[in-house]
């Protein structure tokens, strides 16, 4: 299906563009033909899935295609846990998919409304410092090189490309299939809890260490952390799932429909945030139960924000939270939104935000509403400042010459798309900015 005008808007409010035409293909074939269109006209290409990058990274002023309709399960193998997916499939949809084969994910994110091509090619990570991010579960990806040709990656074939096609930026291609290591379905027993600040950043190494995923949340203008910690259990373990009830007043009620109202009005009176802060870490962030592991590791999330992470290396992110802590109170801001710490292990992704060291996470969110520039950017400088790498779908001013000194492999990857893409059909202002022109 092919329109003609309309605008398209990410997620966040945060990026937009009117495209020559928007195509909508509903297969891989139909990826090429639209691409091969396009190149024959000169113009660019972008793919979008589900528009929850915060940066301009999918904003396609030529040819946007829309991947909607390219979801679903291409194959699946319960023996070897190795799950192909068209690259549309949202992350909320795979589980249903993978129930029949008795497989998971091995980690999730928080969020589970991306497409998969769209979680991988921007880094997208969950908590657990045994386990890296969603690019690190890919073993091979189909996709149509700018000659409009399918091109496979996966350890037979062209494996050199593989730790920079799982997490490409969308800048070597379109990817129209990607294929998973699943392992088998598993169940997980969570402990949500507050706790003293001081005492969580005090033994937080600890904390991580003794859990299989663990991760705090920090409302501004309080003195308490929201802890969060997860052990992981086989599938047959006894499940005590939260009661719908209570869920529904925890995730709908108070975490976005009170919230969602809080943060309107605090656009007008800041100065409620704060109290509002403070009552909101007794109302929530106590509770226990086991459940499938999706069910655990991804929330709902319907209150419009802006977001940028750094990541750290994981020594450094007690010293850059303190600083970003002390940040806020010598600029008195009534920060509306909790600030994310979470963890992952090292990978060997090119581009990854955890490639060569172990990972600290510090994510700073502001209601979409409020203009986030002066608070992003002076927390930008603290991570800088400690050694950080922005997360590629999210908010941050770096341009390519500041993030080839963070990543190792940064000319290699540019090398590689050099090679795939000369003539630049996949970028936009963004790539130009993060990786050059």
């Amino acid at each position: 299906m092919t329109r003609i005008g309309g605008t398209w808007q990410n997620w966040g409010r945060s990026a937009s563009v009117k495209p020559l035409r928007v195509e909508r293909p509903r297969t891989p074939e139909g990826v090429q033909r639209a691409l091969t269109a396009a190149v024959a006209q000169g113009l660019t290409v972008k793919a979008v899935g589900a528009g929850h990058s915060f940066t301009g990274i999918a904003v396609a002023p030529g040819v946007l295609l829309e991947l909607d309709d390219l979801q679903g399960l291409v194959s699946a193998d319960a023996a070897t846990g190795r799950v192909t997916l068209l690259s549309g499939t949202r992350l909320h949809r795979i589980p249903a998919l993978l129930a029949h084969y008795g497989l998971a994910m091995e980690n999730l994110g928080d969020i589970d409304r991306q497409s998969i091509a769209g979680a991988i090619s921007t880094g997208t990570h969950g908590t657990g410092a045994r386990f890296g991010g969603l690019a690190t579960q890919v073993v091979g990806v189909t996709m149509i090189t700018a000659a409009g040709e399918f091109l496979r990656i996966d350890e037979q074939r062209n494996s050199e490309m593989l730790p920079a096609a799982a997490l490409g930026l969308g800048a070597l291609g379109i990817i129209v299939e990607v294929t998973l290591q699943c392992v088998p379905a598993f169940v997980m027993q969570a402990v949500d809890e507050p706790a003293p600040l001081a005492d969580v950043l005090a033994t937080l190494d600890d904390r991580v260490a003794a859990s299989d995923h663990f991760e705090f949340y920090w409302f501004p203008h309080t003195d308490v952390a929201l802890t969060k910690r997860q052990t992981r259990l086989p599938e047959s373990a006894k499940r005590e799932p939260l009661p719908a009830v209570g869920r529904w007043i925890d995730e709908t009620l108070l975490s976005n429909g009170v919230y969602r109202v809080v943060c309107a009005a605090g656009r007008a009176a800041p100065a409620i945030t704060p109290p509002f802060s403070r009552l909101a870490v007794t109302l929530t962030g106590d509770r226990r139960y086991t459940d499938l592991s999706h069910r655990v590791l991804t929330q709902s999330r319907t209150v419009r924000f802006r977001e940028m992470e750094y990541a750290l290396p994981v020594e450094n992110v007690v010293p850059a939270f303190r600083a970003v802590q002390a940040l806020i109170a010598q600029r008195g801001w009534r920060i509306e939104f909790p600030i994310e710490v979470r963890f992952a292990r090292e990978d060997d992704r090119w581009l990854s935000t955890a490639h060569g060291r172990a990972t600290g996470y510090i994510a700073v969110h502001r209601y979409w509403r409020n203009d986030p520039t002066e608070y992003f950017g002076a927390v930008e400088q603290i991570m800088l400042e400690h050694g950080g790498r922005p997360h590629w779908g999210k908010l941050h001013t770096l341009s390519a010459e500041q993030l080839r000194e963070r990543y190792p492999r940064f000319d290699d990857f540019t090398a590689l798309r050099d090679r795939l893409d000369p003539e630049r059909r996949f970028s936009n202002r963004h790539l130009d900015r993060v990786l050059g022109a």
